[in-house]
């Protein structure tokens, strides 16, 4: 096991997003994933239902403890709900986490369209923690909250990343899933420039939690010594390997398949 990640999130009682697709992609990208939970969800794969938050000096606390022992190469955010919070795990970060790459995922509303960010947090999201990220891995909508533009196509979400990169991260992987099409298009943009990874779209209702899972398994590949660019296109295969292979599970959009892997010797240990 190679590669530490700290992810800071809230939990996902369906186990589909949040806290637990964290850990199981992070582990099957054989990385070692520890946490500091930011709020608990009563959630199932037709939403979220209840919201119950932890107490900042218990979110802080988590961190504190987590990077003052057992350390991390690699912190990934997710669902993180308020302004209060965010400055709080900015602040624990500059104290315990200084210098470690953070890749942030932009989590706004889930899947059932929960919201999990307060619009009075988007300020302090743009301001306090995106100049802190070495990546963010936005959606469409989260792009269109984060640039303030409505894009309708791939000239637009061009246009979007480019304004991204001048919110002060060094990088954004944005994600077309939201476009209509056959093809699903993301777009990885830099200060050197920007490159397109195209595939086919996989027709299923079964995409809960794709967003947390794609920003994890990057994290552990950015923690394991890959570039930027191979840490996407691995966390882009598992995570589509993942979703063909997703188990049917729940009456609404249903988990993925976060034990797939895509190692050849890990499946012939498996099998034997």
């Amino acid at each position: 096991m190679k590669g530490r990640v700290l992810i800071i999130a809230g939990s996902d009682s369906g186990g589909g997003a949040g806290i637990q697709a964290d850990i199981k992609a992070v582990t099957a990208m054989g990385a070692f994933a520890a946490t500091a939970i930011t709020a608990l969800t009563a959630q199932n794969t037709l939403g979220v239902h209840a919201v119950h938050p932890v107490p900042l000096d218990f979110i802080a606390s988590q961190i504190a403890v987590v990077m003052d022992d057992i350390g991390a190469d690699v912190i990934k955010t997710g669902m993180l709900g308020t302004a209060e919070v965010i400055g709080v795990i900015a602040d624990t970060l500059a104290r315990h986490a200084a210098g470690v790459p953070l890749v942030l995922d932009p989590v706004m509303v889930a899947k059932g369209g929960a919201r999990l960010l307060d619009p009075d947090a988007l300020s302090a999201l743009k301001r306090v923690l995106l100049p802190m990220a070495h990546v963010i891995t936005p959606n469409l909508p989260e792009a269109e909250a984060l640039s303030g533009m409505a894009i309708p196509d791939l000239p637009a979400m061009r246009h979007a990343a480019s304004v991204l990169l001048t919110l002060g991260v060094p990088a954004v992987l944005l994600k077309g899933g939201h476009l209509p099409g056959d093809t699903v298009i993301d777009l990885l943009a830099t200060e050197d420039g920007m490159e397109e990874f195209a595939a086919p779209r996989i027709d299923t209702r079964h995409t809960h939690g794709t967003g947390c899972t794609l920003a994890s398994a990057l994290a552990a590949g950015l923690a394991q010594g890959l570039t930027l660019r191979d840490s996407v296109l691995r966390a882009r295969a598992y995570v589509r390997a993942a979703i063909a292979s997703a188990p049917g599970y729940g009456a609404g959009h249903g988990p993925l398949n976060h034990a797939v892997t895509l190692d050849p010797q890990r499946l012939r240990a498996l099998a034997e």
